[in-house]
């Protein structure tokens, strides 16, 4: 009798642990996790001659390849952009941004990525166009690249080493996400695609890292 109250107690305690299969994380989207402001700022070896300033790249519908040396001397606000994104309509915004301190020393340049949600699947003529018709951007557009993975081009692969606001580097996360590169070549500042180009934050950040 003993023997068989002491296996079913036995039994019982194995039957109350709590043993749940392992999970894989759900799928969050990145751009509606993402606050309205936030940023972080590291050292910026990445934005040296051998980084950003290096690699070939080609403005939006052009043959002929260029590089960011052009623009050295000046603080850079760089940003991964797409014409059929809900936050497309930040071009505005940039815009904006760089006419009132293109004078003062900064180029707002856009690179179109169609890596999230195809959200830019047209040509080069076709984001020129749209650009231009819709938001009159002056700004510097270059060509269609891919910002992660294997394909990633290699101004973005230094961008990336960039922490974020939760101290995370790496892949950029949507559409709109932006780095914002000090004149003197020595910081980085990333800001999630949600933070609009009029955000208090980013507006202070531009402000000082003007030459």
């Amino acid at each position: 009798m003993k023997l068989s109250i002491i296996l079913v107690a036995t039994l019982a305690a194995a039957c109350s642990k709590d043993t749940p299969e392992t999970q894989a994380p759900e799928p969050v989207e990145p751009a509606a996790s993402t606050p309205a402001s936030a940023s972080a700022e590291v050292s910026a070896t990445a934005a040296g001659d051998a980084g950003i300033f290096a690699a070939s790249i080609r403005r939006l519908g052009e043959k002929q390849k260029t590089t960011l040396a052009e623009h050295k001397g000046k603080a850079l606000l760089i940003v991964n952009v797409a014409s059929k994104c809900g936050l497309t309509n930040q071009y505005e915004g940039l815009e904006a941004m760089y006419e009132k301190y293109r004078d003062k020393g900064l180029v707002v340049l856009g690179f179109p990525s169609n890596q999230f949600g195809g959200q830019e699947p047209g040509s080069a003529e076709e984001i020129k166009a749209f650009c231009r018709t819709t938001y009159g951007i002056k700004f510097p557009m270059y060509e269609k690249i891919e910002v992660n993975g294997p394909g990633r081009h290699p101004i973005y692969a230094e961008l990336v080493k960039t922490q974020d606001a939760d101290g995370q580097a790496g892949d950029v996360k949507w559409n709109f996400e932006k780095f914002l590169v000090s004149a003197d070549g020595k910081t980085v500042k990333r800001f999630r695609s949600r933070t609009a180009p009029g955000d208090q934050e980013l507006v202070a950040a531009v402000e000082a890292a003007l030459p």
